[in-house]
This record gives structure tokens, sequence and C-alpha cells, in this order.
């Protein structure tokens, strides 16, 4: 896993300060970083547009141009001028050589956005809007240097952004690029260094958000004994209500995860049972963690939801749970090991339980990462798991994302098989956030290994493709 960083300012400050390197060294590896994509994936005599703004991400990119010209067709536009000391000399060095400086957007095989990068506070005006929209409408290959203009310091377009098909970016990984809004703008994302490695260059600095990586997710395993047998690997309870098929498939994927015996708890009037489940009234004696929640409905007020909340054992809970009061009773117990699955809908339904001060989606979405570390600073023995297109893994101070959500996950069933696969981790003895990070992981890698149309994957494939993973 990487740190994230809200900005990078005091690491450029450091690297100028105790390091002596000076702002034209950083700007220079920063570009040589967009100059070695360039060389690596697009053949010389390649066009290049480069569209530079008045600071010193406009200098990036006229850097850039510079160190391009010679091997490849280099246009630059430079549409408002520039302003910054940096940008100045750039610019002057780059009329010493005999590069195109053009007056309007024209097609290239590789466009470079380098107007604004990072720290973008104010909304876009009119003029800068006007030109995203040109941009938009080219062919070529988009780069966006260091952050896509118009995304904001939170994640957010301001009110639109650069639409990129890789962003570079510059000395470390940014929070930015990876919230829900973002996730369209930025596409693949590469870090490159500046002027020093990045292990020095983020050494000392701290962070409370990791960005997940897929040698972070780790597989339940059974080659450390031969004296094994079922109760080994723990006994999961899957509470099923009105809606059965939602816990069924969390049962499911949850033996398919591991889990050495699996109860749906609950009366079956439409469901046909996989041979291979077990089905009962009430929480086995030897149940080792619970699911509730997925298409349970609204009658909160059953005995099996009076005995689930009066015992110790972990749980995983999702879905209509998240509309009752009743979750209130979970958070109180603050000895349980206890992993919540909302949906940002239900996260707002469950915040403005909680918490006096009522938000909605928008302000949700707007604000993912603080609003899971505010909630999860209240409840820090609860994991929090926010679903979305980044899924966000919160637990007392620490946060932890997940870039790898596609679009294949974004149909019903998928929530019911991740609570299923949590559930079965928490069964098998692991705690709750290496039972939410894992899963998540598992949840993504066996989705993206989905070789179907994109609109066409089902829950059920999901689970058949979680035994494929140890393959991978």
């Amino acid at each position: 896993m990487q740190p994230l960083y809200k900005s990078c300012y005091e690491m450029d400050k450091r690297c100028y300060d105790e390091y002596l390197l000076t702002e034209d060294i950083l700007m220079e590896h920063a570009s040589m970083g967009m100059e070695r994509y360039i060389r690596e994936n697009f053949k010389k005599g390649s066009s290049v547009l480069i569209v530079a703004g008045v600071g010193n991400n406009g200098a990036d990119g006229i850097v850039l141009a510079r160190l391009l010209e010679g091997d490849y067709r280099v246009f630059l536009y430079v549409p408002f001028g520039v302003k910054s000391p940096m940008a100045k000399l750039q610019l002057s060095r780059v009329k010493r050589l005999n590069i195109e400086i053009i007056d309007e957007v024209r097609e290239a095989d590789i466009i470079v956005d380098a107007i604004f990068g990072a720290g973008l506070s104010r909304e876009l005006d009119e003029k800068t809007r006007k030109l995203i929209v040109k941009l938009e409408e080219l062919n070529g290959f988009k780069i966006a240097c260091d952050v896509p203009t118009g995304i904001d310091i939170d994640g957010n377009p301001l009110p639109m952004a650069f639409i990129a098909d890789v962003t570079i970016t510059m000395g470390a990984l940014k929070e930015s690029l990876y919230s829900d809004m973002a996730k369209d703008f930025v596409g693949e994302v590469i870090c490159v260094d500046l002027g020093v490695s990045y292990k020095i260059y983020i050494d000392g600095f701290s962070s409370d958000l990791y960005l997940l990586e897929q040698s972070d997710m780790k597989l339940p395993h059974r080659d450390f004994s031969k004296k094994t047998h079922k109760g080994t690997f723990g006994h999961l309870a899957v509470v099923v209500g009105e809606k059965e098929g939602a816990g069924v498939m969390s049962a499911s994927s949850a033996l398919r995860f591991g889990a050495g015996l699996v109860t749906v708890v609950g009366d079956l009037f439409n469901t046909e049972l996989p041979i291979y489940l077990m089905n009962g009234l009430t929480l086995p004696k030897k149940t080792t963690a619970v699911a509730f929640g997925m298409g349970f409905g609204y009658d909160f007020e059953e005995e099996i939801v009076d005995d689930i909340i009066d015992s110790d054992l972990p749980i995983v809970l999702d879905a209509d749970i998240f509309s009752s009061e009743r979750v209130l009773e979970f958070l109180e117990n603050r000895d349980r090991e206890i992993v919540l699955t909302p949906h940002p809908r239900e996260f707002v339904s469950l915040w403005n339980m909680t918490i006096d001060e009522p938000i909605n989606i928008s302000i949700l979405q707007a604000n993912r990462f603080n609003k899971v570390r505010e909630f999860c600073s209240l409840f820090p023995n609860v994991t929090l798991l926010l679903k979305g297109a980044n899924m966000i893994i919160g637990q007392d101070n620490r946060l932890f994302v997940n870039p790898y959500g596609s679009s294949n996950l974004s149909k019903g069933g998928s929530g019911d098989v991740l609570s299923g696969v949590i559930g079965s981790l928490l069964a098998q003895g692991w705690s709750g956030l290496d039972s939410a990070i894992s899963a998540s992981l598992a949840l993504t890698t066996a989705s993206n290994l989905y070789s179907g149309a994109d609109y066409s994957m089902l829950p059920t494939d999901i689970i058949e493709n979680l035994a494929k993973i140890t393959k991978l």
C-alpha cells in the first residue's frame, strides 16, 4: 500500500530547504517523468499538443515541449500567457528552439493538459471551460500533468475537468486523485520522482490514508496443517429476511471464500438452498461470526434480531439495518468486532441517526474521505467500508482506498457477495479491518476477471471467480 497526501507542498519545501534543490530542478524531473512515459509508449515522430497554463503546472508542460522537440512534432499552446517566474523562464528557453508555438487547439497523437495542477481552489472560468471542451473533442491520447485541470484538492470537478487517459502526478500520490468524483477524469495514475527518490521524498511525512494495492490482498489458506476439519475454518450464520436471495448469495460467497460451515438462518419460502448450505431458525451454537441486514426487510422487532444484538460474535452489517435505529444498539457495543458496509445512501441514513450534523448524498460524495474520518473517530472500534467507485475502508484514525472498482459491480447483488466474503473472513478469525481490506480486494479482483460483456456480469459470476484468484 502507498500513502496518499492532501498536498505535497511540505515535501517540495524540504527539497529546497534541506536538499538544496531548486524549483528548476524539481520541474525538470517532473517533465522528465512525462517525457519518459511518452517515449516508452509512443514512437518518435508522433505529434504532441501541449497546452500550458499561466503558472508552474504550465511551466512543467513547457519544459516537456523542450525535452521532446527534435524527436516528436511538438505544438505548444499557451492560451492565457504565462505569469509565474518559472513559466516565464521556461518559455524563454523554448523560444531559443524551433518549437512551434500555436495560437489555437489542433489535433495531435498525444494531448497534454498542463493548464492547472494540484491545489485548484476556484471554479474554472468560462475561457478555461471552453478550452477543456475543445480538448475533449480531440482524438489523441490524453495525458494530465499532476492533476487533471479542474479537479480541486478534495477531488471534485470545478465544475468540470479534463478527462485524461493517464495522469502523471509528481512526487507522491494525492488524495484528490482517488475520490469517487475524480475517477472518471484521472484514468491510470502514475507517480514520478522529483529530484530525489520517492523514499527520500516522503520520508518523515505521515498520512492517515493509504492506497491499497493487489499485493495487500491476503487470501484464506489451508496448508498450515493437515489435521483440520470443517470447524477449524469457522461457522458463519447469514440471517435472511424478506429478500431471501440476498442472504443466499452472501452465504454462497462465504463458503466459496473459505468458511468451513455456513448456515442460512431464517424461514425460506421462495428460495431453494444450494445443497452445500445449511438452514436453521436460530444461530447455531458454534457460530463464529454473523452476517446481517442483506435483504432483511424492515421488521427489526423479530426475536432473532434481539439474539444477534445480545451476542458478542463478530458481525458484518449491511443494507436494511442502516434504515433502522436498531443499528445504534450494535454501535453501543464497543467491545465487539463490527464491520459496516453501507452504500452512500445507507451511509447518509446511518450518519443522520448518529451525528448531529445532517448531510445528504451530495455533501457525502463531495467529502467522502473526510466524512469517513469523522465517523470513524466517533466509533473507533468499528470498521467502516463505504461502497462506491473507490471503496473507502476506515477504522479509528486509519483509512484505506481500493481503486480497482469498475462499472461491472454496478448491479444488485454485488454488495451481498461482499458481505459474505467479509463474513467468511470474520468467521475464520480475521479482524474486522483485515477482513474488509482483503474482501474488498477479492471482490474487485473477481469482478475484473469476468470476461463477458461489461453489462452482463451477475453476482454468481463474482462468486465463481473468487475461486480463480489464487491462479493469478
